[in-house]
């Protein structure tokens, strides 16, 4: 009664109250794409305002401020993810059962060239890296990173890593994060020179996927199959200083350094928000209810809005039933 008295006094005197309840989210839309196949990473170009999905063999492209399908990129053999260099006016498409690199033009869509990658096998995630300027394609079959000079469109190098790799992130400053799913592990990688240069134990988070950074607290989020939970990692020492619950089969994982949110994808249907209240207090404030195998995200920085894919499998199965697939949209409450 309190907490209500003084709102209305607040409103009168015309000062907005503050906010008596949680950042929560909600459903808001859904955008209906053609097709069928599989689906893996989501991509959003910032610049142009389009949000790339992989799926099956193609890349659906979004308009994020119509929310409406513009264009689709086609004719490969197996997507995962795609990276954005707006200074090119490129993207780069890991095709993994081709062992290439697609690339294509961030306005028009028309692909420019396909990279045949040297010792590669299975690239999966795909990241540019401004600092060193280069592409960064991590091979999952292979357990190496394959380097590309966006300009020239060559192979410039080959990242021993160790191990299978998942996700990376870059600093911006010469140095990317990369999880080793099958070792339990994070990579420390010099961009400029390919080398890993550091390997930090993420223990008791096993099997990480996802990678998220906190540039200004010097933190990194990494999501945890295994022991389903999401670990923070101090970027200075290698340590992890908290791990907090998730849901099941997690694969994504995004952070929003404006409004202080984690966000993590979960296959069983779950993305839990979580409440970054320092650089060292966390705590989760909502299991959003999403839709089962919708694994993978993307995050509007502008809007805050999140958005996953998802496609209704046959029952017992890995099929996806064609015409099914879609990308759900969430907005704050």
């Amino acid at each position: 009664m309190k907490k209500q008295i003084l709102a209305v006094a607040l409103l009168i005197a015309g000062i907005a109250p503050f906010k008596l309840s949680a950042q929560t989210y909600v459903a808001d839309k859904t955008i209906v794409l053609p097709g069928d196949g599989g689906y893996d990473y989501l991509s959003i170009d910032k610049v142009n305002r389009n949000l790339y999905v992989s799926h099956g063999t193609s890349v659906n492209v979004i308009n994020l401020d119509t929310e409406k399908p513009v264009g689709v990129i086609d004719n490969m053999k197996g997507v995962h993810g795609i990276a954005i260099v707006n200074k090119l006016n490129r993207g780069f498409i890991s095709d993994g059962k081709a062992n290439a690199v697609v690339v294509f033009d961030l306005k028009t869509f028309k692909t420019i060239t396909t990279i045949a990658l040297t010792g590669a096998n299975g690239p999966d995630a795909i990241m540019y890296d401004p600092y060193s300027d280069r592409v960064f394609t991590f091979n999952g079959e292979s357990d190496n990173s394959s380097v590309i000079n966006p300009a020239t469109l060559k192979q410039v190098g080959t990242v021993a890593l160790g191990g299978g790799p998942e996700f990376a992130v870059s600093d911006g400053k010469g140095k990317i994060y990369n999880n080793l799913e099958d070792k339990s592990s994070l990579n420390v990688i010099d961009s400029k020179s390919l080398k890993v240069i550091k390997n930090y134990p993420l223990a008791p988070c096993g099997g990480p996927t996802g990678l998220a950074l906190d540039a200004v607290n010097q933190k990194l989020f990494t999501v945890c199959r295994e022991n389903k939970g999401v670990s923070v990692v101090d970027i200075q020492t290698g340590k992890v200083t908290t791990t907090l619950p998730i849901g099941a089969g997690v694969d994504a994982v995004v952070y929003d350094p404006e409004i202080k949110l984690i966000f993590c994808s979960c296959g069983d249907g779950v993305t839990t928000i979580i409440k970054q209240k320092s650089a060292n207090e966390y705590e989760v404030i909502q299991n959003l209810k999403t839709a089962e195998r919708a694994r993978t995200m993307a995050l509007d920085a502008k809007t805050h809005k999140i958005y996953l894919s998802v496609a209704q499998f046959e029952p017992g199965t890995r099929k996806t039933i064609p015409n099914t697939f879609k990308v759900l949209v969430f907005k704050q409450n």
